[in-house]
């Protein structure tokens, strides 16, 4: 029996399918390909054809067709961020999607539950292990063991703070220059009371949490694949990042009069 080609309503469903999982997909920090491979693989499985995807850093657009039918959509796409264990969901929910495990419209509705229900580890678990690899680096970087302790702490407080303040959507930038400025504080105090003699590397090292490792390597990779201008556009936030790391630690510094 010849299946039934998708209708003009069906393409306007498969289209945001593809943009909202595209979406996802890349606020939890996949490269381009990912999105590329993923939308054809929706398609696929929903018996359309993927005319086009472009995927910008704040938006995504899709076309998709079936015989003469076409439908485009666009949609924004808001802070990016690294939530591997939401990736890795959203795929397998793809590979389901792709061998025609799922119904049209079931799929948003999975979409949405893994969205909400997938799970996360508690902030305060977050902060001791991010405190944790600070300190740990400290170390590997020839900060003495006395710094251990203020390394720990003040990375641990940064990255307390910064959940609390990307989830209250303050802006990404600003809140790199104030984690940088207070983790680095809260560390050179600390040394400084615990005569430690590798105050500013204790400093520096309380800021690595900050480091955008995930966006640095995606956006080479991107470049590398044949996609420059998200790319391009992934390197040149990750330059300001650095930047306004820099910013509050140099603030840090000058408000305790360490020397650089």
């Amino acid at each position: 029996m010849k299946k039934t080609a998708p209708t003009h309503e069906d393409l306007k469903k498969i289209a945001m399918i593809c943009l909202r999982c595209a979406r996802v997909l890349m606020e939890s920090g996949s490269r381009s390909q990912v999105l590329h491979e993923s939308a054809q693989m929706i398609a696929t499985g929903l018996g359309a054809e993927l005319i086009g995807l472009r995927v910008g850093y704040a938006s995504i657009s899709v076309t998709i067709g079936s015989n003469e039918d076409a439908i485009a959509r666009i949609m924004t796409v808001s802070r990016h961020g690294v939530n591997h264990r939401l990736d890795n969901a959203v795929r397998d929910l793809i590979s389901r999607i792709y061998r025609k495990e799922l119904a049209l419209d079931e799929i948003n509705a999975e979409l949405e539950k893994l969205v909400h229900e997938t799970p996360k580890h508690p902030p305060w678990f977050v902060a001791v292990s991010v405190g944790i690899a600070c300190a740990a680096f400290a170390r590997l970087l020839g900060a003495d063991w006395i710094s251990f302790i203020p390394v720990f702490t003040g990375s641990a407080i940064g990255q307390y703070m910064r959940h609390h303040f990307l989830k209250n959507g303050v802006n990404s930038y600003v809140v790199a220059a104030a984690i940088a400025f207070i983790a680095a504080v809260a560390t050179g105090l600390g040394a400084h009371a615990f005569n430690s003699s590798t105050i500013n590397l204790a400093m520096v090292a309380s800021t690595l949490l900050l480091v955008p490792g995930v966006p640095a390597t995606n956006a080479q990779t991107d470049i590398m694949d044949g996609y420059p201008t998200l790319g391009s556009a992934r390197a040149v936030s990750v330059m300001m990042i650095m930047l306004f790391i820099t910013t509050g630690i140099w603030f840090a510094e000058a408000l305790l009069g360490v020397l650089p």
